[in-house]
């Protein structure tokens, strides 16, 4: 089994806490290179996580004239993943870009252009797909189990959980506050699950009602208005082509009791929802209202059957045997990028207060 050799680009909390750590798990894979613009942080990561004589850079352009790179991972503030990842497929890289895909809609179709030039492998990290209970309600909806589907609910609300680390506060450099943070892996999850991308409209609102207000509540560093530049709630509602409709909340802060990060799927048949790692499927039988509790277990998903994979673990696992196997990407870029041109939307409708409406 030939060795994968990576080199990452980013090494900051996303690198730390979901990439480098899941890319360990994989036994035909090195990793080689490492790139920050805090160079303490690249040899960090190299200290923990690199083979012996790691290379460090602060340049992610000299990590990509390294030949013997296969792979490439970009960690690295919204606004930059486009022009890294294109650079990277120039080079003759495959990609795999933490989410959002990019801080644009054209960015992302960009991304995927490059990628099919170049002949690469282009993969988002939208690591709820490889979640056990989704992957069980993407195959019961594909069953037929739920019947029809004409209504969706994304949700990803936190009471209070403004990150208030790295660079999350800044719009020039993510593009947006939770939607495009949070919001943007329920928006995803729920197009996995029920396999739809073709979208017909989209209206948005977003607010920054609480902001700086309440940094107190939240718990972690102090910041200021001024630092507080995007939105601390949004939400959307999409139409379809089919005529489905799904409605998006996305939170940092917001006064409200009940949040949760888990979609709501209703068809003709059944509605599915999700708690406590189990997946619920309510409907009528014989004239009488049930609830039924299924739940995943090591052979749900679709690949490694029986292995006791995270689904950071699984994501990675999948992705570097698309690319030494051919197995299908999870998240491929030109599903990624309907989801950013969902959120694109939702934040241009909140501006201008018109619905955008999609050939």
């Amino acid at each position: 089994m030939r060795k994968v050799k990576v080199g990452v680009i980013g090494c900051g909390g996303i690198a730390n806490g979901k990439h480098m750590p899941a890319l360990k798990s994989v036994e035909n894979l090195e990793m080689v290179a490492f790139c920050d613009i805090v160079r303490e942080r690249a040899e960090a990561a190299a200290r923990e996580y690199g083979v012996e004589g790691a290379k460090i850079f602060e340049d992610y352009r000299e990590l990509l004239a390294m030949d013997e790179i296969e792979v490439v991972h970009v960690c690295t503030p919204n606004s930059s993943h486009a022009p890294i990842s294109i650079d990277a497929f120039a080079a003759g890289k495959h990609v795999y870009c933490e989410k959002p895909m990019a801080k644009t809609y054209a960015d992302a179709v960009l991304m995927c252009e490059a990628a099919e030039k170049a002949g690469k492998l282009l993969s988002i990290g939208y690591q709820t797909r490889s979640v056990p209970t989704f992957q069980l309600a993407r195959n019961l909806v594909r069953d037929g189990a739920l019947g029809d589907i004409y209504y969706v609910k994304a949700r990803n609300l936190r009471r209070r959980g403004i990150p208030t680390w790295g660079v999350f506060l800044d719009y020039e450099k993510q593009g947006g506050g939770p939607m495009i943070d949070i919001g943007t892996h329920s928006i995803d999850s729920a197009l996995f699950i029920i396999d739809n991308y073709e979208i017909a409209s989209v209206t948005g609102v977003s607010y920054q009602k609480l902001g700086a207000k309440c940094a107190e509540s939240n718990n972690g560093r102090l910041f200021t208005a001024d630092e507080y530049q995007v939105e601390d709630s949004a939400m959307g509602f999409i139409r379809f082509k089919n005529g489905c409709a799904m409605h998006i909340e996305a939170s940092w802060a917001i006064n409200l009791e009940e949040t949760g990060s888990t979609p709501i799927i209703v068809g003709d048949k059944a509605g599915l929802s999700m708690k406590d790692n189990k997946v619920r499927l309510n409907g009528e039988l014989n004239g009488s209202l049930y609830t039924q509790e299924l739940s995943p277990n090591r052979y749900t998903r679709d690949l490694f059957k029986g292995k006791d994979l995270n689904e950071n673990q699984y994501d990675m696992h999948q992705w570097i045997s698309a690319v030494t196997e051919g197995t299908p990407l999870l998240s491929p870029g030109r599903k990624a990028a309907v989801v950013s041109q969902i959120i694109e939307a939702i934040y241009t409708s909140a501006e201008t207060g018109k619905t955008v409406y999609f050939d």
